[in-house]
């Protein structure tokens, strides 16, 4: 199939869907998964919701593959915090209000551009090339507006053994968030199937657990420190999902503060954020562990919570420095 292209036809055996349409077309699974995320992917006139789901013979399918929008991402002198790098890998601490790869309304100034000239400027190689020429070496994004550490893949090998560890779950992944209220227990777990919204495709949205949609996410949070009207909780991840933490802790009445998509700001606190002002969500990825794709070795890497999230966590009587 090339770029533009809409391509309809008849599911010949009953199977997964993405491995269904991977055996009707030219596309791999991965790309399938994509469309389907992006809502290209029709079935029996409805859009598909999910690369597992059990799709019939006999049934239609749509497939559209929508035309560029993305140019190759060139390097651009940004400055970015490394916090490790080798020949196969490495690792940074992304600022909050970063993109971490270049897509439509963001074609430059992203994560990606910064690495790549990072890599060419001092002849460090370059990024793999499985991600595509919009987002090379992308193994897992954060958030723009998250804070904190990823890894970025320099080598196909990286890339591939990393993948391998995030469709495991075996990393390490915390994040520290600064949420509303007080979660009753204090600490727990959030075990809850995400998939997009039905009322809005942006957004994530917490479905039955029996959904042949989405897929498992399971959130452990812990209380640190009880604030005024918030508290500063540590989640740690094993699952990955879009938008996991902020779904999650909002599903169950404690959305992050300054989260503009899923967040509502307890009333008390509302006037703190409007005078700071604090106007993404209170989110940094602060640790990430896993096992290095190349030499076996585990890595393990902490981040500091950044000055914006202190300065709020400061003004709502917390003492977390």
């Amino acid at each position: 199939m090339t770029e533009g292209e809409t391509r309809t036809g008849i599911i010949q055996t009953p199977a997964r869907l993405d491995k269904a349409l991977a055996a009707v077309t030219d596309l791999s699974r991965e790309r399938i998964k994509a469309l389907i995320a992006d809502g290209k992917v029709l079935i029996d006139g409805k859009p598909a919701t999910s690369p597992s789901a059990k799709v019939q013979a006999n049934s239609s399918f749509s497939i559209h593959i929508p035309p560029p929008d993305n140019p190759q991402a060139l390097p651009q002198d940004i400055p970015v915090t490394v916090v490790f790098e080798d020949a196969h890998l490495i690792v940074v601490d992304k600022p909050a209000g970063m993109v971490v790869h270049p897509a439509a309304g963001n074609p430059d100034g992203t994560l990606v551009n910064a690495l790549l000239h990072h890599c060419a400027k001092d002849g460090k190689g370059s990024l793999s090339g499985i991600g595509g020429v919009a987002r090379p070496g992308i193994v897992h994004r954060i958030d723009k507006d998250t804070s904190g550490l990823l890894v970025v893949a320099k080598t196909d090998k990286a890339h591939e053994g990393l993948a391998r560890q995030f469709a495991d779950h075996s990393l390490e992944r915390a994040y520290f968030a600064v949420c509303g209220g007080h979660p009753n227990p204090a600490s727990g777990t959030v075990d809850a199937r995400l998939g997009r919204s039905d009322a809005d495709r942006k957004k994530m949205a917490v479905l039955p657990k029996d959904s042949l949609r989405g897929k498992t996410a399971v959130t452990h949070y812990t209380t640190i420190e009880r604030l005024d009207h918030a508290s500063l909780i540590e989640c740690r991840l094993e699952t990955g999902r879009t938008h996991q933490v902020r779904v999650h802790l909002a599903s169950i009445g404690h959305s992050l503060l300054g989260d503009p998509v899923y967040g509502r700001t307890p009333a008390p606190l509302r006037a703190t954020l409007k005078a700071m002002p604090f106007t993404r969500q209170a989110l940094h990825a602060a640790i990430l562990g896993f096992e290095h794709p190349v030499t076996g070795n585990f890595c393990r890497f902490a981040s500091e919570i950044p000055a914006d999230m202190l300065e709020l966590i400061d003004q709502l009587g917390g003492s977390h420095r």
